[in-house]
């Protein structure tokens, strides 16, 4: 039997106090536990998506895995104008742990969601025991200059992430025409079916006249990529306690040397053959890793 079958994880609305909205969580295992791991996606994703990865561990652990603002079925504001770094992300995460007291958690993170747990953790290190992180978006060096720059905003329809992200398909007519659309082909190539499937339950929201929107808009996907404000290497100068790094071996967003100077709770592996999305076709690495930090 499928051990990622056998736990499925409870839906909640958690009402985040000041934000604005609500944040939808999947919420895994025993509910009557405290809170041990808090898993954020990936940019243009959403929680389900990392199902298959985090459901065998809720024989063992209590995970959330909410979805950011602006994607799956989180109802908080996404207001671009003006927007500048992720520290609403960042905020939407501190009022998650507020939401859910208990002892400090393990924040973990793919992508954005590793560096808005980074984030996150640096303003509230008191809540948060370790921190693993799976490829986050951390520029160095003279790029990190350059994509926190104010007048990045001018040029962003240059960068190719941003060009990728408003020209992405946002309406399908069906999910399944979706899984025809994505199956094997970009980003998704290489990817189960399975996997493909978990991310479209809540990548795609029915619409009242028919059809489906993509549930992250690719506005606010390309909002994403342009808001870097926000200084992860602080972030990790800030937060003292013990940070792990898992980065792709071609094609990573991680420029941080495997030995960063001052650095010390900072360690940083390379994952073998590993692009920017191990986590949707190396669930075993990502499962392990988040086991060890748990445990």
């Amino acid at each position: 039997m499928d051990a990622a079958r056998l736990s499925p994880p409870r839906r909640l609305k958690v009402p985040l106090q000041g934000r604005g909205g609500e944040m939808a969580v999947l919420d895994f295992g025993d509910p009557n536990r405290p809170v041990d791991l808090v898993f954020s996606h990936a940019n243009g994703f959403n929680a389900a998506t990392y199902r298959s990865i985090l459901a065998p561990l809720a024989s063992s652990f209590r995970i959330l895995a909410p979805d950011l603002r602006g994607h799956g079925r989180s109802t908080l504001p996404t207001v671009m104008e003006g927007r500048r770094s992720w520290h609403d992300h960042r905020d939407d995460l501190l009022a998650l742990l507020d939401a859910f007291p208990g002892p400090p958690v393990v924040m973990a993170g793919h992508s954005m969601g590793g560096t808005a747990s980074l984030l996150a953790a640096a303003a509230g290190s008191a809540r948060v025991s370790r921190l693993v992180l799976f490829d986050p978006v951390i520029w160095g060096g003279l790029t990190s200059v350059v994509f926190r720059s104010p007048g990045l905003r001018r040029f962003s329809d240059r960068i190719p992430l941003v060009r990728t992200a408003l020209r992405r398909r946002a309406v399908f007519d069906s999910r399944e025409q979706a899984l025809e659309a994505y199956r094997g082909r970009g980003a998704f190539r290489g990817w189960k079916d399975a996997v493909l499937i978990d991310y479209l339950s809540d990548g795609l929201i029915e619409r009242a006249d028919g059809g489906f929107d993509l549930a992250c808009a690719p506005q606010w996907e390309a909002s994403n990529y342009v808001a870097q404000g926000h200084d992860p290497w602080r972030a990790m100068r800030a937060y003292r306690r013990p940070v792990r790094i898992l980065k792709a071996e071609t094609g990573s967003i991680t420029q941080v040397p495997s030995r960063p100077h001052g650095l010390a709770h900072v360690t940083v592996e390379t994952v073998p053959d590993g692009h920017h999305l191990f986590p949707m076709v190396r669930a075993d690495v990502v499962r392990d890793a988040l086991f060890e930090a748990a445990v």
